[in-house]
């Protein structure tokens, strides 16, 4: 059973997960929203920073800030029993602080063909991430998700991964159709 019970709404989550990558969008930087869930609340959010104006962050990513947000947090509960929503799979870094985190689920929305993290078997991984269980949950509100992402890389003044695989991926996407 995973960490919010069976009976969790995944769309209401991904939804609050959606509107801090809507916000992203909105100053110009790469849509991706993280928010982590416990016992039916947020407790943390985070959105990607760095990528507006051509710049190349690479450690600001929306699931960083939303645990930096955890780790602030006074009396934070059992990493295992909360949930992060996502709204593109997590970037092998991100799943690795995931894991080390001990977030017990991760459930996203679009996957990362380019940079996703979450396909490795941690049996073959150090014991610092193998010993970590996780659920993963693919595919929550993945058309919503798509489209801010293809607002993003149709904007002539968006530069962050231009002309990688992932905008390639992206723009081919037709509504409704899963590529993978």
């Amino acid at each position: 059973m995973s960490p919010l019970e069976n009976e969790i709404d995944y769309q209401h989550f991904m939804t609050a997960a959606l509107d801090q990558a809507a916000q992203a969008l909105e100053a110009g930087e790469f849509p991706v929203g993280c928010v982590l869930v416990h016992q039916y609340k947020i407790i943390a959010t985070g959105q990607r920073q760095g990528t507006a104006a051509g710049g190349h962050n690479e450690t600001d990513h929306a699931e960083i800030m939303a645990l930096q947000a955890y780790y602030a947090l006074e009396n934070a509960p059992d990493p295992r029993d909360v949930t992060a929503f996502c709204t593109m799979e997590p970037c092998l870094m991100c799943f690795g602080a995931l894991l080390i985190a001990g977030i017990g689920e991760i459930v996203y929305a679009y996957e990362d063909v380019m940079g996703g993290g979450t396909h490795y078997d941690l049996n073959g991984l150090p014991a610092l991430y193998r010993d970590n269980s996780v659920s993963i949950i693919p595919g929550i509100m993945r058309a919503e998700s798509l489209a801010l992402f293809k607002t993003f890389f149709q904007a002539p003044d968006s530069e962050y991964w231009r002309d990688s695989r992932l905008a390639a991926y992206t723009l081919a996407q037709l509504p409704g159709k899963h590529h993978m």
